[in-house]
């Protein structure tokens, strides 16, 4: 006999909720979606002006939420958390919006992404040249000291300076 057949039947009386939704009728209201998110209600109500985030009113008046909000602030937050700016996270908003199981495999987050990558990649050449440069200044700067070029005063540490003080 299969296992199904053996369990006893269940009758569900009512829809089974998640514990952590407190179920208003009409989804999860601005607070409850920040605490999820791990954000501020006025970060949402900030997404919403910029068009990112779009509530829907409930009977009462309250904005109403939905688990695909959440998904769309993670993805913001989760991009904000490379280095993204707010404006950037926008095809990939549009992109989980048109239903794609990803905000990333839509073509204009793609662009996003090569340019993002393009960016990273001239601030990387631009760290490498100073760190170049810096090193260089530490090689000339210890072959100095070390040199005891003639001429020069003796390097004196901090505690000489306090010592002359007195």
């Amino acid at each position: 006999m299969p296992l199904a057949a053996s369990l006893p039947a269940r009758t569900v009386s009512a829809p089974c909720l998640d514990a952590d939704v407190k179920d208003y009728g009409r989804g999860m209201r601005i607070g409850e979606l920040a605490e999820r998110a791990g954000t501020t209600t006025r970060t949402l109500r900030y997404y919403e002006s910029r068009g990112l985030l779009h509530a829907r009113r409930a009977e009462n008046g309250y904005r109403a939420y939905d688990d695909s909000d959440l998904r769309l602030i993670q993805q913001i937050r989760t991009l904000q958390d490379f280095g993204f700016d707010l404006e950037e996270t926008r095809p990939f908003v549009d992109c989980l919006r048109a239903g794609h199981p990803a905000g990333d495999t839509c073509p204009a987050s793609l662009a996003v992404y090569r340019r993002k990558l393009g960016e990273l990649d001239t601030l990387i050449a631009q760290l490498q040249s100073v760190r170049t440069e810096v090193g260089a200044q530490l090689a000339r700067a210890e072959l100095e000291a070390t040199a005891g070029l003639p001429g020069g005063p003796e390097p004196r540490c901090a505690l000489d300076w306090e010592d002359e003080d007195r």
